[in-house]
């Protein structure tokens, strides 16, 4: 029986406005076993920017940790992002929420000027050295516009944010719904999903496009 292959998810935190983007985590876990695959799930051990109250989008007055919230998702099967070990894994994916800008990366606040997390840069750096795919989905394309040199990518058809990753070297190609872009010199997969005005079900359809992608490329 041929083993099947192994994904990393890293998550940001737990909500779209301060952390990963729960549908899209959780329709990237559902992709991943649905397609034959297995997955781990890896965050930062660190604090999150800051807090956001989901009902009014106000800042509160308190201090969540990133891998602790991100356990959340992940029903505390859970790894600090520090013990990712590139060769122990065929893939690594990172869903998108606010959390890839603010947690994962600086883009929310710094745009091309942003900051990586040490440890989200290690991984992602990990991976593209040894050949293995890398999947981003929603606006979590921004870090690999920072990390790599000059990739191809997709973030949807939004042109501000288009633009700044075209300033950050990225080239940028227009999708919708379920599209993926990919980047062949990076095995980089991309796809929007709520960078777009999307449902549930077009999540779920950009999470799949991405996972059956990636495990043609490996």
């Amino acid at each position: 029986m041929e083993k099947k292959k192994r994904f990393a998810v890293v998550l940001s935190g737990c909500g779209v406005f301060d952390g990963s983007e729960i549908h899209e985590a959780t329709m990237t876990l559902y992709a991943i076993m649905k397609n034959g695959a297995e997955y781990e799930i890896f965050a930062p051990d660190k604090n999150q920017h800051h807090v956001l109250n989901h009902i009014t989008g106000e800042e509160m007055d308190e201090t969540r940790n990133v891998l602790i919230e991100s356990a959340r998702i992940a029903r505390g099967k859970i790894k600090a992002l520090s013990e990712f070990i590139p060769e122990e894994f065929d893939a690594i994916i990172f869903p998108g929420g606010f959390g890839a800008a603010k947690n994962l990366s600086g883009f929310a606040f710094d745009g091309p000027g942003c900051h990586v997390d040490p440890d989200t840069e290690k991984a992602v750096k990990g991976m593209v050295s040894i050949g293995k795919p890398v999947g981003a989905l929603c606006i979590s394309p921004a870090i690999m516009a920072k990390i790599l040199d000059k990739p191809v990518l997709t973030i949807g058809n939004d042109e501000g944010t288009a633009a700044t990753l075209q300033k950050m070297g990225a080239t940028h190609k227009n999708t919708g719904h379920g599209e993926v872009v990919v980047d062949p010199r990076y095995k980089l997969v991309t796809t929007p999903c709520y960078m777009l005005d999307a449902t549930i079900v077009n999540i779920a359809d950009g999470a799949d496009a991405v996972v059956r992608e990636i495990l043609r490329l490996i």
